[in-house]
């Protein structure tokens, strides 16, 4: 568990092993092995150290250990111990030891941490981590504790040249220290959330929500107005870190989250009230799981009933339901779980015991009612058992599959959306040590089961299926290692990285045509469209192919990469895919024109085009119509103050997308949808196109005017120069001038040709094309009609 090399000799070699178990449902740390060793020889052989002289006696556990870069025999170690654990140092090199500090402070929880290091300039500088971390500058003797942004340290480097140069590594990523950890650099700007289940709400536009592990709950808007997506569009939410969520079906400010414990929350947005509404308000902490009146998992599933609003579940070892917000809580199952007494007891030892809530064992972990039945509800248990009501919980089935791999957690259960009687079941078994993939399906109410994970490989543990909503048999399958999909109803699978980064992916929810996943590791990521999968089925890759965009809402914002600090917002507009089996960029026609419902063209986009590029690939293309018609004419250094030349944006309706590739024209049809949160009718959106549009066309043909005038004005300029030595034609390049000087007067009535820079207006004040684009910039702010005095 540690491995350190002297700074002044890399022949001495430090290391600690430690015997520790994990199951289940329980954490074993120290004992026989526990040892701390040195190597003079670069580690071709080892001696015991940890029975030197003045060490700590009886059982050890885990240990941290560190040398003095200042000076190579002293080093100082982190003992897990019952009755001598603390600090150790060592002035001979490890052969003999002094007990200097026995603060608990320095070693709770000694599993999860004991880590120690040498300060790199100062002799008697030396650090602990814990949840928080500890500094000494008298050898150990005392220490000062500090924090970090984040709590819980594990991990600290210090910079050889510099002790004030430092880097902490804690549950909330890593911070950067330039002044010996006065004041640290954030960790806000790293996209590593591990998440646990996600959900969704029904606001417009939808929210997401998920639960962090060391961090708040979040709901996050799916899109946002802006260009992308920051700390404006996130907020926190019920519960705690290892929750899961539901939302208010009548009320999507109304969210219930859970945490460790038991904790169950109720939480109103509105009004930021919060009310605890545990089924039994007993703090277990530190107690096994025979010290539960109710068996709740650090991760207890929590939802409501898909045909009643008013009912909510949520699950220990029985399932429980209310009607009245959490007021009060009726059990509706017996004790669904093996209720094994053998695995019901205070985990840790035999040093310190650590009861978290992760090690509560025979408990239910997932559930789902059927979208189709009321009443029919699945459930399964993290001790391997399936059972099944199909009357509200006054009778119960035991379904657990015959064949079934003894201990199973059953992470996930998935209702079929188009068949009572179909169900689909993803279970691990990795904490017995076992990395095989698990699902399993029923299509009679659980009688019998099908195993269907031929394609996923043999040590991606699944976690997670979900099937989509819109496409039957199309599945999604998270496991430890990424993504998979299913389009044969789970017959076979296939990867589905695409650029989803390769970590393990812990839950999954489609909505709207979107695939929202959260990860460990990585934050939450979503595949926005999923049309294109569903229109895959009898497509040869042998043709050109136009797939039928979603629908599109017709809303502010724009589509922009993701950072460090933002997610990626969903583009702004009707987002065409379509595929080429082949493209040769010099010979290949290729255009993409968009239509109103009676096949009037609006806007083409086309590979030979130079105002209206289309970039074309072979393969997969993707396409972002703007829904806007064409605009106005924008001359080349056009100085235009808050004016707008636009194309108006398409009313809600019917639409038609035209891939044309050598002359064979393919269409799809799409709908364009009224932004649900507008406050005006279609009559008032009609109202503003149709203004724009005329706005926009009085504007074009300034613009085009004023190229005219500049034209002509250019060739009479020309005919003066080339004749005004010339006495016969004086008459002739007198009435040029004249004629010149009088469309000057006209171009400068429309458009102020003195505005060479972007704050030259302040100086010379706009005229009449720039006051009519201003007019287009305020009626596009939104989707209201134009007012009597813009009109």
């Amino acid at each position: 568990v540690e491995l350190v090399m002297d700074p002044n000799n890399p022949r001495n070699l430090y290391a600690s092993t430690c015997r520790v178990q994990r199951t289940p449902y329980s954490l074993s740390s120290g004992g026989a092995g526990s040892v701390l060793w040195k190597s003079t020889d670069r580690g071709n052989s080892w001696e015991v150290i940890s029975s030197n002289n003045g060490f700590a006696k009886g059982t050890l556990g885990i240990m941290g250990v560190t040398v003095s870069p200042q000076n190579s025999d002293r080093v100082w170690a982190i003992v897990e111990n019952k009755e001598e654990g603390g600090v150790y140092r060592s002035e001979d090199g490890g052969l003999s030891w002094n007990h200097i500090n026995e603060s608990r402070s320095l070693r709770q929880r000694a599993w999860y941490y004991s880590k120690i290091y040498a300060d790199t300039e100062d002799v008697d500088g030396v650090y602990v981590m814990n949840v928080s971390y500890h500094h000494s500058t008298d050898g150990g003797k005392t220490f000062t504790s500090r924090n970090a942004p984040h709590g819980d340290h594990h991990d600290l480097w210090i910079a050889p040249e510099d002790n004030q140069r430092m880097i902490i590594g804690d549950d909330g990523g890593a911070q950067i220290s330039y002044n010996g950890g006065k004041s640290w650099s954030t960790y806000h700007n790293q996209p590593t959330a591990q998440f646990y289940r996600v959900t969704t709400d029904n606001a417009f536009p939808y929210r997401i929500y998920a639960a962090q592990q060391d961090n708040s709950t979040i709901r996050i808007q799916h899109r946002s107005t802006d260009h992308n997506l920051n700390e404006d569009h996130w907020e926190s939410t019920a519960g705690g870190e290892s929750a899961h969520i539901a939302i208010d079906p009548t009320n999507n400010d109304i969210v219930y989250g859970g945490s460790y414990g038991g904790y169950l929350s109720r939480l109103n947005h509105q009004t930021k009230s919060e009310r605890s509404i545990d089924v039994w308000p007993d703090n277990p902490m530190g107690y096994g799981a025979e010290g539960m009146k109710y068996r709740f998992q650090w991760n207890f599933p929590i939802f409501f009933s898909a045909h009643d609003p008013k009912t909510l579940y949520t699950l220990s070892n029985h399932v429980h339901r209310s009607t009245n917000e959490g007021q009060s809580w009726e059990i509706i199952s017996p004790d669904l779980t093996r209720n094994d007494p053998e695995r019901l007891k205070s985990s840790g030892g035999p040093i310190t015991q650590d009861n978290t809530g992760v090690e509560y064992y025979c408990t239910l972990f997932a559930a789902q009612e059927s979208p189709l039945k009321k009443g029919l509800l699945w459930v399964g248990s993290d001790d391997g058992l399936l059972h099944l009501t199909k009357d509200g919980g006054k009778n119960w089935t035991n379904i657990t599959p015959k064949n079934f791999p003894e201990w199973m957690l059953i992470n996930s259960i998935s209702a079929s959306p188009f068949d009572p009687g179909t169900c689909y079941m993803a279970g691990t078994r990795y904490k017995q040590g076992d990395y095989t993939p698990y699902i399993y399906k029923t299509t009679d109410y659980g009688n019998s089961w099908t195993r269907i994970t031929r394609g996923i490989s043999k040590e991606h543990f699944t976690r997670v299926l979900r099937p989509d909503p819109h496409q039957k048999g199309l599945l999604y399958a998270g496991t430890e290692a990424g993504l998979y999909i299913s389009f044969d109803d789970g017959t076979s699978w296939k990867p589905f990285q695409q650029n989803l980064p390769q970590v393990p992916i812990t839950d999954l929810v489609v909505k709207e045509k979107s695939l929202i996943v959260a990860t460990q590791g990585r934050s939450l990521w979503i595949l926005d469209d999923l049309s294109v999968l569903h229109q895959l089925q009898n497509k040869s890759s042998n043709s050109t192919i136009l797939y039928g965009p979603k629908e599109v809402y017709r809303i502010k914002g724009s589509g922009g990469k993701s950072s460090l600090t933002a997610g990626t917002n969903l583009p702004n507009g009707a987002i065409v895919h379509y595929y080429l089996p082949s493209y040769d960029a010099k010979k290949d026609s290729i255009s993409l024109s968009f239509h109103e419902k009676n096949g009037k063209e609006i806007k083409r986009y086309s590979n030979f085009s130079e105002k209206d590029k289309l970039e074309v690939k072979e393969g997969g293309n993707k396409f972002v119509w703007n829904l806007r018609y064409p605009g106005a004419k924008r001359l080349e250094g056009m100085i235009l103050w808050g004016a707008s030349l636009t194309g108006a944006k398409a009313v809600p309706g019917d639409y038609i997308v035209k891939l044309t590739h050598n002359g064979k024209e393919l269409d799809a049809p799409f709908k364009l949808l009224a932004n649900p949160l507008s406050e005006s009718t279609l009559e008032d959106v009609k109202a503003q196109f149709h203004f724009v549009n005329e706005v926009n066309k009085t504007l074009d043909n300034a613009h085009k005017g004023i190229e005219k005038i500049r034209e002509v004005n250019h060739k009479l300029s020309q005919f003066q120069s080339e004749h005004q030595e010339n006495p016969r034609a004086r008459a002739l390049v007198e009435k040029a001038s004249a004629i010149q000087h009088a469309l000057e007067e006209v171009e400068k009535n429309l458009y102020q040709t003195k505005n060479k820079s972007v704050q030259d207006p302040l100086n010379f004040p706009i005229r009449l094309t720039n006051k009519l684009g201003y007019l287009n910039n305020l009626l596009m702010m939104s989707d209201f009609a134009p007012t009597d005095q813009e009109i």
